[in-house]
């Protein structure tokens, strides 16, 4: 089946439209002239998030909707004539979700429902819901596949679960056309601070001290390209609705050994710390995690490009060039 020309003129709605992931689906999305709607949480200033600094060229194709997950009229409205919904709306930042549980739990749980309720009631032809890796916890064995027990280690973590759930669930009571794709560590250009690798990345470029957490936990990394080639393959490929996906590259790498590579790739003598802010609680941690991207490979013909420190190379370009936009002598939640 030839899918060479399969986004072109199919009417796309983008949850989370201002994030990191999303800023570059998008950009992928109206490369293939796909008609984009992009939904972002409204705020009184008319951020955008990431939409902004796309080329000019690029935001012109979009059509920008203001609005909030929880308000299931916003979402029926932005869902109306589109084809297919990308879902990746959500408050992911761990340590933000110890701190105000209930706003994660009703965005990521009750905005995934108004989604689902929506792509029902206008019979969207496919939901692409976005979990995480986060949902299954440290790992129990490793790799770990799409079978492996699911943890509620944090708020977030639960929070993920619960939306997992939901997804499947409309599909076995509703048969809604949906798929769930489980990203492991997604990294590159744009990509917040409150992730690891711009963290490491600031710091180095600014300070001679870098600030982390856990050293020792382990990681799965997946640079963006990959990871939206993952999303626009489940989105076009036929006979895969109710599946799961893991997308992560197979290979696991401490966090230590990660800022010192960058420390290296900087070439600059920076020291490494532990900052106890930056901790999880003990039973919180997720100490392992490690992607068995089989089925990925097998049902969609996805397959990681982009090593990691080529990743890492480009990243650094992209921040280094882009270093106002970040406040690397503050530690982000």
């Amino acid at each position: 089946m030839d899918l060479s020309n399969y986004w072109q003129d199919r009417s796309v709605l983008v949850t989370g439209a201002g994030g990191f992931i999303a800023s570059h689906l998008i950009e992928a999305l109206v490369a293939r002239r796909a008609r984009v709607r992009a939904f972002v949480r409204y705020n009184s200033r008319g951020d955008p998030g990431l939409l902004r600094i796309l080329p000019g060229e690029t935001r012109a194709q979009i059509q920008i909707l203001a609005g909030d997950l929880r308000d299931l009229s916003a979402v029926q409205s932005a869902v109306d004539g589109v084809t297919h919904i990308f879902h990746l709306g959500a408050l992911i930042a761990i340590p933000y979700s110890y701190l105000h549980p209930a706003e994660v739990v009703e965005t990521n749980v009750i905005g995934t429902l108004n989604v689902l309720l929506a792509a029902r009631q206008h019979s969207v032809e496919r939901v692409i819901h976005t979990s995480t890796s986060e949902v299954y916890g440290t790992a129990l064995h490793t790799p770990m596949d799409e079978s492996h027990p699911l943890q509620g280690q944090s708020p977030y973590s639960a929070s993920k679960i619960g939306a997992d759930k939901l997804a499947e669930s409309f599909y076995r009571s509703f048969d809604l056309p949906v798929v769930t794709l489980r990203p492991f560590n997604t990294y590159g250009p744009r990509q917040s601070a409150r992730a690891v690798i711009p963290a490491i990345i600031t710091q180095a470029l600014t300070q001679d001290k870098i600030r982390l957490g856990n050293l020792d936990a382990q990681r799965d990394l997946t640079y963006v390209s990959d990871t939206v080639d993952g999303f626009l393959r489940v989105g076009e490929t036929p006979g895969i609705e109710g599946e799961t996906f893991n997308l992560g590259f197979g290979a696991a790498v401490r966090i230590g050994d990660l800022a010192q590579q960058i420390i290296d790739l900087l070439d600059k003598p920076v020291k490494i710390e532990i900052d106890p802010q930056r901790l999880r609680p003990p039973k919180s941690e997720v100490v392992h995690l490690l992607s068995d991207n089989r089925l990925a490979r097998q049902r969609l013909g996805w397959q990681p490009e982009v090593a990691l420190r080529q990743g890492l190379l480009w990243t650094i370009e992209w921040i280094r060039a882009n270093l106002h936009l970040y406040q690397p002598d503050r530690y982000e939640i």
